[in-house]
């Protein structure tokens, strides 16, 4: 069977970290590569000496070894860390470059995926489905159950249902990125990640569908908290940077306009999301990762496929 690895440059707290690693050990990752963007940052006691994650703390130590420097931008950092992985720590046959609010959800073992995969595939896209906010909802570490996907084509008539007037506001219909994050095969000469694609020989891989098994569940504004205190960070140098209409709405809107934003845009009527679940851009899932984490944490969870 195909192995596959995961690679994330990350900066959170220790039971999103937590839960991030148990999902994807629970997916069958054969390796988890960590990099802690604040080499501050204590090490969580399961995954100390874990076998199938190696954690490396950015310290300066680190960053002179990958490339004599410190990015300046997270992003950068990000990119850089993905290559260094790629160059000299993995052996698994695949790897995929995603962050630590994002999972990934197949419909089969990502293995039995891998294995189908025509051998001339180098790259493949998978689709991000965002998550939507549900205050009912007992908490998971991350939480949701709704995730709704790109609004584009022939579902642009539902922007207006999903988002109302502030359809124009919102590229796609999504806050974060629409471009997905792909997986990649390890071991092929002249290789470079970047944070949505790879190049071979300075030339992008095309990507031009996506891998319809395997989804990307993103948790970027469902925790409403933590989305409002992120907004000045997004907006001059994260996600936000480049969206000129969500910046201006934003920049000017007071903390009324934002709520009413928020409850329209992140939060979905049960018909208007039975719509959309037949029509594929919404997905249901139940991640159970406070399940995950106590596995991890009890030792049940990924020991037995040390190298």
């Amino acid at each position: 069977m195909a192995s596959w690895a995961i690679v994330s440059t990350m900066k959170a707290p220790e039971e999103k970290v937590l839960a991030f690693v148990a999902h994807h050990l629970s997916l069958g990752a054969d390796h988890l590569w960590l990099f802690f963007d604040d080499p501050a940052q204590p090490i969580p006691q399961p995954l100390q000496d874990h076998p199938r994650v190696t954690v490396t703390l950015c310290d300066e130590a680190h960053w002179i070894r990958v490339l004599q420097r410190r990015p300046p931008q997270h992003q950068n950092r990000q990119t850089h860390n993905a290559r260094f992985a790629y160059r000299e720590q993995v052996a698994s046959d695949w790897i995929a470059h995603i962050d630590v609010d994002e999972f990934i959800l197949p419909a089969r073992p990502v293995s039995a995926i891998l294995d189908d995969t025509p051998t001339d595939t180098i790259a493949m896209k998978m689709e991000p489905f965002e998550a939507m906010h549900d205050p009912l909802l007992p908490d998971d570490i991350y939480t949701s159950r709704e995730f709704r996907g790109a609004l584009r084509h022939e579902h642009w008539p539902r922007r207006r249902a999903a988002l109302g007037v502030y359809r124009k506001v919102i590229r796609d219909g999504m806050l974060s990125h629409t471009v997905g994050k792909v997986i990649y095969r390890t071991g092929v000469a002249n290789l470079l990640p970047r944070l949505h694609a790879v190049m071979v020989d300075k030339v992008f891989v095309p990507t031009p569908t996506w891998q319809p098994e395997m989804k990307l569940l993103h948790f970027h504004s469902q925790d409403r908290a933590a989305w409002e205190a992120a907004l000045p960070f997004r907006m001059t140098r994260g996600a936000y940077q480049f969206r000129p209409e969500l910046q201006a709405f934003l920049a000017e809107a007071t903390p009324e306009a934002i709520d009413k934003f928020y409850r329209r845009t992140q939060m979905m009527s049960v018909d208007l999301r039975d719509e959309l679940v037949q029509v594929g851009r919404v997905i249901i899932a139940d991640l159970g990762l406070r399940a995950k984490v106590r596995a991890l944490t009890e030792g049940g969870l990924g020991q037995d496929r040390g190298r």
